[in-house]
């Protein structure tokens, strides 16, 4: 039996487990990536762990979310990032560079590689034959130290493409309807791989669209095949010896299949407030929109943006309408400036942002309240924009662009004139300053960490108690995102260094009497949270674990877990629990108190094990999918405490 792509990757860099669908393996990590809303913990981390240098191939740093400079922090922490950079051995991209999935794609990626990031949308790099995967801050860290990165041996899951894009219609679209069959849960567990006879009619950039919302689909990762468009592409990028073939043997197998046939798609959107909740363009056609956007990690190509200039050119956006244009990269808007397509925009109505992620992560762009915006972005969680009770549609940019003409969400094959064919650039920029390189190690030593007064260490965290009981402070349902249990945008991100400040904002859009009772509780031992399936889907931000621990979260019992949430809580000493029965979750009510007895045994038996409903008469049955090695850092209060004691050993 011949391999797939993804088990060859697998198979390359295993250094524990074995491929078994659901048990644990241990990978070896060529390439790292974090950005800066993450990268300030990770690199707190190194300092922490006594790091010297990167024992990685590649890593790299960017700072693309938070560029909005109203104060000092923002600039404090890119002075601190770069200096991390060269101190630790890392690439360096500065502010304005452009954001990290698509730089990365231009300047590092490479066929046949792994590659961890500090944010969920690294598997965007899927796209070019790698093992591409988001995971929580710490972990990358390890993987930096040169440690494994540990995860459950995923199934793999095939789907045949066939056909090409018909006019109107493009990689967004894909993924949106991908999203409409399986929704943002379909895919935990399991890493999507594309093959089949219509692969050829995907750039390397389609490619990327896809890849990166395999994020939203729960999934692992996403691969693709490295075939002649990735070498096409990395030619283009001055990189052709570089590339190296990897795809699919003639007899491999898949655990699941699906089939998408692109010449069927139609224009697909995503309606508030979730990237499943995916319907056909036509279906809501004519609802008036505030807010057109085009830009992010999701549509980073020179091809999303050359389309949509072409459409809106020689026109002019509809009155009252936001027209917002987000470059992904320096690159990217020089090659944009020298074709014609910003002055295209301008002429249009746009307003042009610096090269970022911007309104996408909430940094500034956000919509006015009570208003639709209609957005090229990966995510519309609630309150991910910046605005509180927003109304947020994803969609493609050929959809975005007519939308902005008529000021109503409009399916793009009724804009009345031709579909405008737009050719890849023969001779794209190639920017070879995009990333500063690392230091030679004698010079990397003597560089000093420039610490702003924003910047705040690590608390220490305490070990797992054997008898606890502790009061449910919060009950939530189902699907909540790491954007509700600790927002991101322009008001919270500038903290990700002070553990203490940004702990302030959990949960606020939920229940913004959540921390003061959390603190009022944190002497007393703690509490419980209780949520329902797919908890903390979305970013990879570790502080939606870290904050909570910081306020006495010790156990948090839900359905079922995102996986990336999953594995911070347990990188932080927040034991994970799910109901052996989904129907408990019905019987326990906020304000309940949960009694814990002989926690460190009971977690190490087979078959789970019950907690009382203290004054309730009542009992549930609790289970975990905790490894050996993970009940050992469970026990330590988490990846830190249980690092610490092997390296005293």
């Amino acid at each position: 039996m011949g391999y797939n792509v993804t088990q060859k990757l697998i198979k390359d860099h295993l250094v524990k487990g074995e491929m078994t669908p659901g048990a644990e393996i241990g990978l070896k990590i060529d390439q790292t990536l974090t950005q800066d809303a993450t990268g300030t913990m990770v690199m707190l981390e190194l300092e922490a762990m006594g790091i010297d240098r990167a024992k990685t191939e590649a890593s790299a740093q960017y700072v693309d979310h938070n560029l909005i400079q109203e104060d000092s922090k923002n600039p404090d922490d890119h002075l601190f990032l770069e200096s991390a950079a060269k101190r630790f051995g890392l690439y360096f991209s500065r502010p304005g560079n452009g954001v990290s999935h698509p730089v990365h794609m231009q300047r590092l990626a490479k066929p046949g590689q792994t590659l961890l990031g500090s944010d969920s949308h690294t598997c965007a790099n899927g796209c070019m034959g790698m093992l591409a995967m988001g995971a929580g801050g710490i972990d990358v860290a390890m993987a930096i130290a040169g440690e494994p990165f540990y995860v459950k041996m995923p199934k793999i899951w095939g789907v045949k493409v066939t056909g090409e894009f018909p006019e109107w219609v493009s990689a967004k679209d894909a993924i949106l309807e991908m999203l409409r069959r399986h929704g943002v849960k379909g895919g935990v567990n399991h890493i999507f791989e594309y093959y089949g006879p219509g692969i050829k009619n995907l750039s390397a950039m389609d490619r990327h669209v896809i890849a990166n919302m395999g994020a939203e689909l729960g999934a692992t990762a996403t691969v693709f095949p490295s075939d002649e468009e990735t070498k096409k592409y990395m030619k283009l990028q001055g990189r052709e010896d570089e590339w190296k073939e990897l795809i699919a043997d003639n007899d491999a197998s898949y655990d699941r299949h699906d089939e998408i046939d692109l010449s069927s798609l139609e224009p697909m959107i995503a309606k508030p407030s979730s990237p499943g909740n995916v319907v056909p363009v036509k279906e809501i056609e004519g609802e008036n929109i505030y807010q057109s956007y085009i830009g992010s990690s999701a549509n980073p190509g020179y091809r999303d943006f050359a389309v949509a200039s072409k459409i809106v050119e020689g026109r002019h956006i509809a009155s009252g309408l936001s027209f917002d244009l987000n470059p992904t990269s320096r690159q990217m808007l020089i090659d944009l400036s020298e074709q014609g397509h910003i002055a295209n925009f301008l002429q249009a109505g746009a307003r042009l942002h610096q090269a970022g992620c911007n309104g996408c992560i909430g940094m500034g762009q956000a919509p006015a309240s009570g208003r639709n915006s209609l957005r090229t972005t990966p995510r519309n969680f609630p309150g991910r924009s910046g605005t509180k009770e927003d109304s947020v549609f994803l969609c493609s940019p050929e959809t975005a662009a007519v939308s902005a003409l008529t000021g109503k969400i409009t399916d793009p094959r009724n804009a009345g004139f031709d579909f405008p064919k737009v050719e890849e650039l023969e001779q794209p920029t190639i920017d070879t300053d995009l990333l500063d390189a690392p230091l030679p190690k004698e010079e990397a030593e003597k560089v000093e960490l420039v610490k702003g007064p924003n910047i705040a260490s690590i608390p220490k965290m305490d070990e797992l108690p054997e008898e606890m009981e502790l009061p449910v402070l919060l009950k939530v349902g189902d699907d909540i995102s790491t954007d509700e249990i600790l927002a991101g945008g322009a008001r919270v991100l500038p903290y990700r260094s002070n553990l203490p400040e940004i702990s302030k904002f959990t949960f606020e859009i939920v229940d913004d009497t959540y921390y003061d009772r959390a603190m009022e509780q944190k002497e007393k031992g703690g509490h419980v949270i209780i949520g329902g399936t797919n908890y903390g889907q979305g970013s990879s931000r570790e502080h939606a674990a870290l904050a909570p621990r910081y306020m006495g979260l010790r156990v948090a019992i839900v359905k079922d877990f995102a996986r990336i949430h999953w594995q911070n809580l347990v990188n932080f000493g927040i034991l994970p629990l799910t109901f052996s029965n989904d129907k408990d979750y019905e019987k326990v009510e906020q304000g309940d108190t949960l009694v814990f007895k002989e926690l460190r045994k009971n977690i190490k038996r087979d078959g789970g094990f019950e907690v009382e409903l203290k004054g309730k008469n009542e009992t549930i049955q609790l289970e975990h999918a905790l490894s050996p090695r993970q009940l050992e850092m469970m026990e330590k209060g988490g990846l830190i405490n249980w690092l610490k004691d092997r390296l005293d050993a």
